[in-house]
């Protein structure tokens, strides 16, 4: 059964409201990483910690905020924390929450928002694991940033043996994380005065919403104390469904992928609904299907570039490539079950989704576990997105929930790449003005990175700031990490974009 809204709200309370009068007993949950395989530069020169924290467990003695106690009931999240290169003890607390949903928080750390980037070498010969260099526009020189395999199940986050895997959904996710969030600063005192913000892109545009307006309930109430609350951010977020879905046609349409004749055709053939039509309607199904083939080559999450799920029919998955669990397993793809130069032809042709590859290669080697401090025997593959884990799409939308937040006073940013078409940015665009009450302070303007536009803009009477990125894709700042780490430290700055 899923849990209603309001109990994520009761759970945070009965969590600070305990906590709080221990908080100066608490311990780090966090193991320094002093080191990571596969990067030249040692020891790392930015504060690591990893480790876990227990949620929705039964027990909720004091023992529970200690790192040594497991918290045998509770299931189990992984994080990575990274203390900001500037000044970690003032600069903003972000807690990072990856879509998907089930993709894991090692995917942005690695990908353009944490401190490494892959760097795509590696020797198949002698099963040498990928190596990394340090990322020039990582949001952690600015920032303390928290990375959260979540939901459970994630990367390197797992179920207690007493715990049922199914049931997790949007609600169980979303009150998970805040579970995670009150103990992580309760075992983190240092950090209860940075002000904190709520960050992410895809998927969780749907959870992240639920915990904010339950966070600003709580603080409302005083039961925060410790809580330096002052807003959230998103990224090509998935908020309604039916409209995201909607937008494609006209997305298509602007982008110059059908004709004009087709557009309207189907403009009035489906009367604007192009998802949930009556199956009867003949000539709307005939134009979807038009439609369809037209863009069945086009690659959704950034249309500028190559559609690369056909190349794995002739290339290697993350699941081939890793079939043989033993350390450095690569060395076995010239042994059989893909030819090397079908990985070298694959690194070429579809260079973003071969680093997808190699991060599934790295984080199942043993050695970088170790590194990591992942516990031994708790999970058996790690995934970049865990897709096979059970999950319930509970919410198809989240505006009303964002309605509400808008009249409390946080400052949100909200942005989207404009050559995402999994959510085409017409429709993100679309439910802010659905807003009540909202009015433009800063009129539509481009914004700029060294002199050329990277993307336009406006802000709101709200708070919120969107923008956008300009020739960027779904979470925009793997695709365009130079103009996405500008933007979003001059917003964490209070200063204009």
């Amino acid at each position: 059964m899923a849990t209603h809204p309001t109990q994520v709200f009761f759970i945070c309370l009965l969590f600070c409201v305990f906590f709080s009068s221990h908080s100066s007993e608490a311990i780090s949950s966090g193991k320094v990483v002093t080191y990571l395989p596969g990067l030249p530069v040692q020891p790392l020169p930015f504060h690591l910690e990893t480790g876990y924290i227990g949620v929705g467990g039964s027990s909720t003695d004091e023992s529970s905020t200690h790192s040594d106690s497991t918290d045998e009931d509770a299931n189990q999240l992984f994080y990575y924390f990274v203390k900001s290169e500037r000044n970690p003890k003032e600069d903003p607390l972000i807690l990072w929450l990856t879509g998907g949903p089930r993709c894991s928080g090692l995917s942005p750390f690695v990908f353009k928002r944490g401190p490494i980037q892959i760097d795509k070498v590696v020797d198949y010969k002698n099963g040498s694991l990928p190596t990394f260099t340090l990322n020039p526009y990582s949001w952690t020189k600015f920032a303390n940033m928290i990375f959260l395999d979540q939901p459970v199940g994630t990367g390197f986050s797992y179920y207690s043996k007493s715990s049922d895997e199914s049931g997790m959904g949007d609600i169980l996710s979303a009150q998970n994380t805040c579970e995670f969030l009150i103990k992580w600063l309760i075992q983190n005192p240092e950090f209860q005065s940075n002000p904190l913000y709520i960050s992410g892109d895809s998927y969780s545009g749907v959870t992240i919403p639920i915990i904010v307006q339950d966070l600003i309930r709580d603080t409302e109430v005083g039961k925060y104390p410790f809580l330096n609350f002052q807003g959230y951010t998103l990224g090509n977020p998935i908020t309604d469904h039916r409209l995201e879905l909607n937008s494609y046609v006209p997305f298509a349409y602007g982008m110059g992928f059908v004709s004009y004749e087709l557009y309207q055709s189907m403009r009035e053939n489906c009367r604007g609904n192009f998802i949930d039509f009556d199956l009867s309607n003949v000539n709307c199904m005939n134009d979807l299907q038009v439609f369809e083939n037209l863009v069945s080559g086009i690659n959704r999450n950034q249309v500028l570039e190559p559609l690369c799920h056909k190349t794995f029919i002739t290339s290697p998955t993350p699941k081939e490539m890793l079939k043989d669990r033993h350390r450095r397993s690569l060395a076995k793809v010239e042994e059989g079950f893909v030819a090397a130069e079908k990985v070298h032809a694959f690194q070429a042709s579809c260079s973003r989704a071969y680093t997808y590859v190699l991060l599934e290669y790295w984080a199942n080697d043993d050695e970088v576990q170790k590194a990591l401090h992942v516990r031994e025997g708790t999970i058996k593959n790690w995934m970049r997105c865990n897709y096979d884990l059970s999950y319930e799409h509970e919410i198809d939308n989240v505006v009303e929930y964002h309605q509400n937040i808008s009249t409390k006073g946080y400052r949100s940013l909200v942005y989207s790449g404009d050559h995402d078409m999994i959510v085409p940015h017409i429709s993100t665009e679309a439910w802010i003005r659905t807003l009540n009450n909202l009015s433009i302070t800063e009129e539509w303007h481009p914004w700029f990175v060294d002199g050329q536009v990277a993307g336009y803009t406006r802000t709101y009477s709200n708070g919120l700031t969107y923008a956008t990125v300009k020739a960027s894709g779904h979470t925009a700042p793997e695709y365009n990490p130079k103009e996405c780490y500008a933007m979003f430290e001059r917003w964490i700055s209070n200063t204009p974009l």
